[in-house]
């Protein structure tokens, strides 16, 4: 886990994975209402003063001032912002004032007494020694109602720096509506401390003697509402980061110099490492076996608020535990990596929706760490449960990553191996019941998390899904789910479901078929999410996906095909879409296949607006039906086919 101390403000994301999440709190903007504005402002609550005033020493130490007033302006505000949370590390960090109270509209002041001030150990820490010093402090505001102000003001201090002689922070402000944000920074005037502001506006202040002020304040107005799947808000909009690093090799020298020693292999890693490696052959084999040991070994435990820490646990102890986080498990694998004679390194990357790096280092952007070998071109991250060594997470494709062994900045592959397929068979008979059999199979990075899934899933679930599958489908019925191998790590996955219904159809007369079988990360849901936005106006992640699609209706002999949909295909952008559908004697065949293969796993507005089409044909696609019917013969139907090609 990556993170600086980090007050709960507007300007702090909490941690996601590994550590500072920068875009998940804002990603519960709701959509407009009809004839609204595009705004992502939530009006419950109102930032009447948000002050933050760090007061740092040449070594990197400093004093943290923080003054928050904000009005509850409607109910929905009320659980969420009459507790405030001060996390710290009590290692490097005092808490040394807090004062709190609840102003009432009359100017009546509801003191926050010393008994609603919490003092508690973060959750996810609780049965970890290693991570025990994070801590938090958790104030209660007393007689809240809305229309009440909550204001707080504390001091925390900071007593050793994170990373000795040098200072960075990341601020932007939630989507509320803000009277008064400043951020103050005033720094010895030997140490120089670089910006990168969008939304802020840097002000004029003055500066004591053998000191230097900096200060900004927020440009606050309306927010566009952040989309389904749109990039991180600090790719686009308002922030503001500082550091006094002048450049990433810097960073990654910092970096590396207190995470250097911990991936030092020792005896009982050498041991291992030579035990994983016996008879593989060749560096590649040799790297993913002992990245896959890690991976199914080493408990990921994430320390999501405030861990006051940079520097990996030593490999030895992170081994002999069985647990760490992101930087943890990176150096023990980069410790047993070195013990067979391969070098790698530490990569710096964000594990969310962040494709961009503020111009000047700072830690709140870069929230994992994976690791990295020169040799081979290798990424590899073991804290992926549902990604096989070799591959990566579809959130660390195309990211921008700093490697901390030679501070170069590079970027992850932009797309990976995955394919998938799927044939089904629904044989019908004549009173509309019937029985199916879906086979689905997974190559390349896909497979493993297929796996994982049922490895992870209990007998009952299993036994469940084939009713989920059919349950999609609007339909009754009991089936049972086939996994294949579970105790393989391969690059291909084949499972299968199979069942019965009791109404497949509704027979007798004209009934409708479903020619799309939803299943288990089918291209129904790679279309239904495309779409989950009439426009977009903010860069989304647009996944690459290659698959098949066939499936087959065996009727029942006095079953009748009355109407067939139409065939498709459309390409542009990219993007290659077909679906047909044949009649074979008396069954029905349907054959559907998408591939989507962008540069990267970023698309712009004008890209959506150049598939937006193909999408919607896809979905009306994916939306026919085949009419089927019992009676008198009926002329097959079907409309003349159509093609989009660009």
């Amino acid at each position: 886990m990556l993170s600086r101390h980090a007050p709960p403000s507007p300007s702090r994301w909490r941690p996601m994975k590994c550590a500072l999440a920068v875009a998940a709190a804002l990603g519960g903007a709701l959509a407009p209402a009809c004839g609204a504005a595009d705004t992502g402002t939530d009006p419950s609550l109102v930032i009447e003063q948000f002050v933050q005033h760090f007061q740092v020493n040449l070594d990197g130490s400093y004093t943290l001032t923080v003054d928050i007033a904000k009005t509850i302006a409607q109910p929905a505000a009320l659980n969420l912002h009459a507790l405030s949370y001060i996390s710290y590390n009590r290692e490097l960090d005092e808490v040394a004032a807090i004062e709190a109270y609840t102003q009432k509209p009359d100017g009546r002041r509801v003191p926050v007494l010393e008994g609603m001030i919490k003092d508690q150990q973060e959750a996810s820490s609780i049965d970890a020694p290693m991570f025990q010093d994070t801590r938090m402090k958790v104030v209660v505001f007393p007689d809240v109602q809305v229309g009440d102000t909550l204001v707080n003001h504390y001091v925390l201090k900071r007593h050793r720096a994170l990373f000795p002689g040098h200072f960075e922070d990341l601020s932007s402000s939630q989507f509320f509506a803000n009277r008064r944000y400043q951020l103050i920074y005033d720094m010895p005037a030997e140490m120089p401390l670089y910006a990168d502001a969008a939304g802020f506006r840097a002000l004029a202040v003055d500066s004591a003697p053998g000191r230097r002020r900096y200060a900004w304040q927020y440009e606050s107005g309306e927010n566009a509402r952040i989309e389904a799947d749109s990039v991180s808000y600090l790719d686009y909009g308002k922030r503001l980061a500082v550091s006094t690093f002048p450049d990433y090799a810097a960073f990654a020298r910092a970096y590396a110099q207190g995470a250097r020693a911990a991936a030092t292999p020792d005896a009982s890693v050498q041991a291992l490492a030579l035990a994983l490696t016996q008879g593989v052959r060749g560096p590649r084999a040799q790297a993913l076996a002992l990245a896959n040991w890690v991976r199914q070994n080493i408990r990921y435990l994430a320390v999501y608020v405030g861990a006051g820490a940079v520097v990996p646990h030593p490999a030895a102890t992170v081994l002999k535990n069985r647990y760490g986080d992101c930087k943890d498990q990176a150096s023990l694998l980069e410790a047993l990596l070195a013990a067979v004679g391969i070098d790698s390194s530490a990569v710096l990357v964000n594990s969310g929706n962040a494709y961009r790096l503020p111009r000047v280092p700072t830690l709140g952007v870069f929230n994992h760490v994976l690791s990295y070998v020169p040799r081979l071109a290798l990424y590899l991250d073991t804290t992926a449960s549902a990604v096989a060594p070799g591959y990566l997470p579809a959130s660390e494709l195309d990211k921008p990553v700093l490697l901390v062994t030679s501070g170069e900045l590079a970027r992850t592959p932009a797309s990976q191996r995955e394919k998938s397929s799927t044939v089904a068979l629904f044989q019908l008979a004549l009173d509309g019941s019937g029985s199916f059999h879906i086979a689905r199979r997974a190559e390349g990075a896909g497979a493993e998390g297929y796996r994982q899934a049922l490895r992870a899933s209990t007998p009952s679930a299993r036994a469940q899904f084939a009713q989920r599958v059919l349950l999609a489908m609007e339909k009754k019925g009991r089936g049972v789910l086939l996994p294949g191998a579970l105790d393989d790590d391969g690059d291909s996955f084949a499972l299968r479901v199979a069942g019965s219904s009791e109404n497949l159809a509704s027979l007798p007369g004209p009934s409708g078929l479903a020619s799309n079988v939803s299943f288990w990360g089918g291209l129904g849901e790679w279309v239904a999410a495309m779409t989950q936005e009439p426009q977009r106006r903010q860069d989304f992640v647009c996944p690459a996906i290659d698959t098949e699609e066939e499936t087959a209706f065996l009727l029942a002999r006095g079953v009748r095909i009355l109407a067939l949909p139409r065939p498709l295909a459309v390409g542009d952008a990219g993007l290659a879409y077909r679906a047909a559908y044949t009649r074979q004697g008396n069954a029905i065949v349907v054959k559907r296949s998408l591939r989507f293969a962008p540069q990267g796993m970023v698309c712009t507005p004008a890209d959506f607006q150049r598939l937006a089409p193909l999408l919607e044909g896809m979905q009306r696609d994916l939306q026919s039906q085949i009419v089927i019917g019992t009676g008198t013969a009926v002329k097959l139907r079907q409309k003349p086919s159509k093609s989009a090609h660009s």
